[in-house]
């Protein structure tokens, strides 16, 4: 397939392409930046209009299958061929790409403190998780992160995006914790760069400045068992 839009333009809200196949409620688009759900990240939503009528398709759920983004729809009728113009519920789309800047931001500096290792991240409309792997769980120090990153946020640092060979990516000792996890069919990688900080192996959407997150605020720490911990938290 087509490599999504939102990997180089998180920003992107509307745009033309075609229906490159369609199966009762579900379509492929020949061009997308609809987000399937994917690492920890929510779908987007929104609406798909023909142009041929300006009948609109409500996008309810969007996934990768196959290789390919599906979006279903709330209704049957979009065909092959049919042109189309798409638009991304962007109040929810900004409010997950500030949740996940604020997660690799949160996740950054655990990492550099403590050296546990990311496990996994569940991102949400009303808070966030992050798991991770540590051995020493010091409550006081993990909430003391929190005024570390709202520092971080109001340094304004800029987020950059690069794209680096699977060989490259397992030459900086930064990525290769990661790189070492990804499937081997995976010849490219996208990093989300946090100038001066942070770099993170990552195909979610992102904010082009962490001060677009606002303040984050540590809700509650759990101990999930051996080495598995977990962190909550909440953007305003």
């Amino acid at each position: 397939m087509k490599e999504p839009l939102y990997l180089r333009d998180c920003y992107l809200k509307t745009w033309k392409t075609r229906v490159k196949s369609a199966k009762e409620k579900f379509v492929v688009l020949e061009d997308t930046a609809f987000y399937p759900k994917a690492g920890g990240q929510p779908w987007d939503t929104g609406t798909i209009k023909r142009l041929s009528d300006g009948r609109e398709f409500r996008v309810v759920y969007a996934g990768r299958f196959s290789g390919e983004i599906s979006h279903e729809l709330d209704q049957e009728g979009l065909r092959a061929g049919d042109e189309v113009e798409c638009d991304i519920d962007w109040e929810r789309r900004y409010l997950f790409m500030r949740y996940h800047t604020a997660a690799h931001v949160l996740s950054g500096i655990i990492y550099k403190e403590t050296g546990a290792i990311i496990t996994g991240n569940q991102i949400g409309e009303d808070k966030t998780r992050i798991d991770f792997s540590l051995d020493d769980f010091d409550r006081e120090k993990i909430m003391s992160f929190e005024e570390r990153a709202n520092s971080l946020i109001r340094e304004a640092k800029h987020v950059n995006f690069l794209f680096l060979s699977r060989d490259d990516a397992m030459k900086d000792p930064e990525l290769v914790r990661l790189a070492k996890g990804m499937p081997s069919g995976i010849k490219e990688f996208r990093i989300v760069e946090i100038e001066d900080f942070d770099r993170q192996l990552c195909g979610g959407t992102h904010l082009r400045n962490i001060k677009e997150i606002g303040t984050l605020k540590i809700l509650k720490l759990e101990n999930k068992g051996k080495n598995n911990r977990r962190v909550y938290f909440s953007i305003e």
